[in-house]
């Protein structure tokens, strides 16, 4: 079992592509290496593979955080299922994560939720979804100051709030701030969720 994010930048004409291209690579570089694990495509689109799809919603999350660090954002398909040919390059690997991940990509803008999750069992991506549309309320709305909160507490997980304030050269009562307004422990109770119920289909 893995999972395929297949995702573009939203409104890149309207972006430079240096303001996102850099950030970009630097987060699907934490994934693996281009073009195995990972292909950006025809200018503006990107699909990546994670082997473990227990990190797979919280890999996502971090990507938009690193992309709304610089005013940029993205649409985001989490599939879920098996890998049943292996290529060279990503977007010549085939199986059910990545058709899952493909289709739902496609309905992404008629359904106007720009993170959502297609696996084999309608059930928890029903469930799922839901708490992803909830979420987007925060997320698609993250300023620069959150996005960067966001992105640094994912990164150093176990950190006290003091010592992330040391290191982004803030107060804590400030970083308690920005991670209230980012409603970051909400999003990471979605998270622990979202690994608690795919546990449970496995």
């Amino acid at each position: 079992m893995v999972c395929v994010i297949t995702g573009d930048i939203i409104n890149s004409t309207k972006k430079g592509t240096k303001t996102w291209l850099k950030s970009l690579k630097k987060e699907l570089n934490r994934i693996g290496e281009s073009p195995k694990i990972w292909e950006i495509y025809r200018g503006d689109s990107f699909q990546a593979l994670i082997s473990h799809p227990d990190n797979a919603l919280l890999t996502a999350i971090r990507i938009k955080a690193a992309l709304k660090l610089v005013n940029a954002d993205a649409r985001m398909a989490l599939g879920i299922g098996k890998r049943s040919y292996n290529a060279a390059k990503i977007t010549e690997s085939n199986g059910t994560a990545f058709v899952h991940s493909g289709e739902k990509f496609e309905m992404l803008k008629k359904e106007k939720q720009n993170l959502c999750i297609k696996s084999d069992w309608p059930e928890f991506d029903k469930e799922m979804n839901l708490y992803l549309k909830l979420s987007l309320i925060a997320m698609d709305n993250w300023t620069v100051n959150a996005a960067e909160v966001v992105k640094i507490a994912i990164e150093n997980p176990g950190k006290s709030q003091e010592a992330l304030g040391q290191f982004m050269g803030i107060k804590q009562n400030a970083v308690s701030n920005r991670l209230k307004r980012a409603y970051y422990e909400e999003i990471m109770e979605v998270n622990e969720m979202y690994s608690i119920k795919l546990k449970r289909q496995k």
